[in-house]
This record gives structure tokens, C-alpha cells and sequence, in this order.
């Protein structure tokens, strides 16, 4: 799951459609599709993260090692802007649930 995640990250992050961090989605003008959250993130981040699903309307989507998937340390969020983009990393993440 984690491979594919990466390399749809990948393809936002080359064409300006992610924004990462928290502070960078909350900046974030225009629409937001999708967030992926690293499961390691503190409770305080979670509730920031929250907020922010609920002000876009978009889902959260929950993984680990979110810092290596688009390449900078520390990195608790990324906002997907790529709604074509968004619907496939949604897609993964259901697929790999039913197996």
C-alpha cells in the first residue's frame, strides 16, 4: 500500500498539488481533496488534523512513515490539491482493507 501511496504523493508533490504540514494545509487556498496523516502523530496534531478535515470537508487518510513517502523529515500531513489524484490514494487505501 505504502509503495503506491508514495509514488501518487510523488506525482502531486512534481506538479505543486501537495502541501505538507499543518500549518501549510491550514494556509492552503482553494480546494483540498484528501489528507494523509502519519499514524505516529501526537494527540494535539490529530486534533489540528481533525479541524482540518472538517473546515475542507475531506477525508483523512491514516499511515506510517508519511516522512519518507514525500521525502521530508518530520512531516506529520500532506494535503492532496489533485482530485483525480486523491480518488486513486482513496482507492488504495479501501483495496488494501479488503484484503
Amino acid at each position: 500500500m505504502a509503495g503506491k501511496i508514495g509514488t501518487y504523493l510523488g506525482f502531486c508533490k512534481r506538479a505543486g498539488k501537495l502541501a505538507l504540514g499543518v500549518n501549510a494545509a491550514a494556509a492552503t487556498r482553494g480546494r483540498i481533496y484528501l489528507f494523509v496523516a502519519d499514524g505516529s502523530a501526537s494527540p494535539n496534531t490529530r486534533k489540528e488534523i481533525e479541524k482540518l478535515a472538517t473546515r475542507f470537508s475531506c477525508p483523512v487518510v491514516w499511515t506510517e512513515g508519511l516522512d519518507a513517502l514525500v521525502h521530508k523529515e518530520h512531516c506529520k500531513l500532506a494535503a492532496v490539491r489533485e482530485e483525480h489524484l486523491a480518488a486513486a490514494i482513496l482507492k488504495e487505501t479501501e483495496d488494501t482493507k479488503k484484503d
